[in-house]
């Protein structure tokens, strides 16, 4: 992707809580109040490669991450703290294939709803334009 990230490497430090070994998101492109996309490069030792696939749990943790750096993105664009949040419900997960140690994962995240606390998106998740997931996901902000 040539895009430039807004975040990157341990910049994403500053978006979600999560650290190594299951940082599962390594850069932030861009964002709307709607809409956010971020990337994961997967490295042979990432915690969720077997046998040089990242396998479906860590697709779906990727997926979860890239929400939590999308709701801290907004939190910090509004000039507030980064909240932290929890996966309430994974709804319509499909996995097309698993992607491999050394790709890119390239996942856009859209907001279909939001009340109070809890908001409902839409996730997909390519590499090089070949969609790899896709699910809904529904994610409580405690502030």
């Amino acid at each position: 992707m040539s895009k430039k990230a807004l975040y990157e490497g341990e910049g994403i430090k500053e978006l979600i809580p999560q650290r190594a070994p299951i940082m599962m998101v390594d850069k932030f492109y861009e964002a709307t109040p709607e809409y956010g996309h971020t990337g994961l490069t997967i490295a042979e030792d990432n915690f969720f490669c077997e046998d040089g696939s990242f396998i479906e749990p860590g697709l779906i943790e990727h997926i979860a991450q890239s929400a939590a750096a999308f709701a801290g993105y907004n939190s910090i664009s509004k000039g507030e703290g980064v909240h932290l949040g929890f996966i309430g419900e994974v709804k319509n997960f499909k996995m097309f294939n698993l992607p491999k140690a050394g790709d890119t994962l390239d996942t856009e995240l859209r907001i279909i709803s939001e009340v109070m606390n809890i908001t409902l998106l839409s996730a997909e998740t390519k590499v090089n334009g070949e969609l790899m997931a896709q699910c809904n996901m529904k994610i409580f902000i405690k502030e």
